[in-house]
């Protein structure tokens, strides 16, 4: 009883770990699954939330990458202390926390769900409607059958269960799943840069567009070169954007 009341607080950073881990590995994969359903089955209208975001899928891949090593690791660390009894099945700590893992996962379900059906009642087509909720649903059961048989074990030291490897390897399958998509339908660290080049270029002739405007509206003809626009000192233009920002190079 000593050793247990000892491992409680580890114990239960340990499970508070594990719950924030095991929101984020959840949210991402969903998100990457709901990416790849607006990709292939696009919205003519068009609707916040309905549309394929490549910034949105590289967040989830990131905290995919990042939560999904963290909830495997304490959990092995939490199924260790199961093993070996230094966490009983019986433990305040354990009973408690599990449960309000399940309740909190709820209401974040519950959001979930409820953000779903709020943009089926906007407009969004009944296809993808029913496939990000069956995704939905069958994310939420894994989580809640798995925590829901696991406080419910009879026998927890001394003893490797086997439905308890199922489960993990279940998930192993759906996350390596998910990263994989995302790795395949997301944009790669070089092309992202390279559109972000171009935003940077596109911003730069729209500012000297206006300031060549600027230029003809007060001297009725157009500047000999772009450096004159400098020296005009029209207020919407820097020597930034006559800079190409890759090569640092004036544009001609």
């Amino acid at each position: 009883m000593e050793t247990n009341n000892h491992n409680s607080p580890k114990y239960a950073f340990l499970y508070m770990l594990s719950l924030a881990a095991l929101i984020f590995t959840g949210f991402s994969v969903g998100m990457i699954a709901f990416q790849i359903i607006n990709k292939y089955i696009p919205d003519a209208i068009n609707q916040f939330g309905s549309s394929f975001d490549t910034g949105a899928l590289r967040f989830a891949l990131s905290a995919l990458i990042v939560a999904t090593p963290v909830f495997f690791i304490i959990n092995y660390f939490i199924y260790k202390g199961l093993y070996k009894g230094a966490l009983t099945k019986d433990s305040g700590v354990r009973k408690w926390l599990t449960y309000f893992i399940l309740l909190a996962s709820s209401v974040v379900i519950l959001g979930w769900f409820i953000g779903l059906i709020n943009t089926f009642l906007g407009g969004e087509l009944t296809l993808k409607f029913a496939l990000k909720a069956l995704i939905s649903i069958i994310l939420s059961a894994l989580a809640f059958s798995f925590y829901l048989y696991d406080i419910r074990r009879e026998i927890t030291a001394g003893t490797k269960d086997n439905i308890i490897r199922i489960y993990f390897y279940i998930a192993l399958i759906i996350v390596i799943g998910a990263l994989s998509s995302a790795l395949i339908f997301g944009e790669s660290p070089m092309e992202a840069r390279n559109k972000k080049l171009d935003n940077v270029i596109l911003n730069d002739f729209s500012s000297i567009r206006n300031a060549i405007n600027q230029y003809y509206s007060d001297n009725e003809s157009l500047p000999k070169s772009l450096s004159i626009l400098l020296e005009e000192k029209i207020e919407f233009i820097t020597q930034d954007m006559l800079t190409d920002p890759e090569k640092d190079l004036d544009y001609q």
